[in-house]
């Protein structure tokens, strides 16, 4: 289990055989809302940066949309580019 507080706190996401279900931290192109009563965009950021730091071959299923890998992600989402260069 990977702690990935920031869409809502408590957030989690769980990591097996290059496999990540993020749930709502991370989709392709995007992250999750941040404007939730328990959000926090700090938090957020930092879990796109734990998130970076995964090889990029794992797969990551998403709790909504297209799947994706770490990879694609570093190279393609704005949102995961700003926590690796800012956090």
């Amino acid at each position: 289990m990977l702690e990935l507080p920031g869409h809502t706190g408590g957030g989690v996401g769980y990591l097996a055989d290059g496999k990540l279900f993020c749930g709502d931290t991370l989709f392709k192109g995007s992250m999750g809302r941040i404007d939730f009563p328990t959000s926090d965009e700090n938090e957020m950021f930092c879990s796109l940066k734990k998130l970076s730091m995964l090889p990029d071959a794992t797969k990551v299923y998403c709790g909504h949309g297209e799947n994706t890998t770490i990879g694609d992600e570093k190279q393609r989402n704005g949102y995961m580019q700003y926590a690796v260069a800012k956090y």
